[in-house]
């Protein structure tokens, strides 16, 4: 089993409130839980309006589809107009 937890910083340039910011985000998360069974939930920047912090768990049977995983989601974003991402970091947990 490997397994990762990805961060995701996230702009939002159309966002113009709190309340816009998660309306346009939770859609994008919703897609993401489905892309692949991910675990997500905002992480970070709660308090600004066009920037958003996510939060990813990644598990798979091999480190070629964990990867193959963190790939989608950098494709996902690469695909949208409503947002844009500035920064994906990626840390691997270890087998025991």
């Amino acid at each position: 089993m490997h397994s990762c937890a990805v961060r995701l910083e996230l702009h939002i340039p159309a966002a113009q409130s709190l309340k816009s910011k998660r309306a346009v985000l939770r859609p994008h998360v919703e897609r993401l839980r489905k892309l692949a069974s991910l675990s997500i939930a905002e992480v970070g920047n709660h308090d600004y309006w066009q920037r958003a912090s996510l939060g990813v768990a990644i598990v798979a049977p091999d480190a070629t589809q964990l990867d193959s995983l963190i790939e989608r989601i950098r494709r996902y974003f690469d695909e949208q107009v409503d947002i844009e991402l500035l920064e994906l970091a990626v840390s691997y947990l270890e087998e025991p």
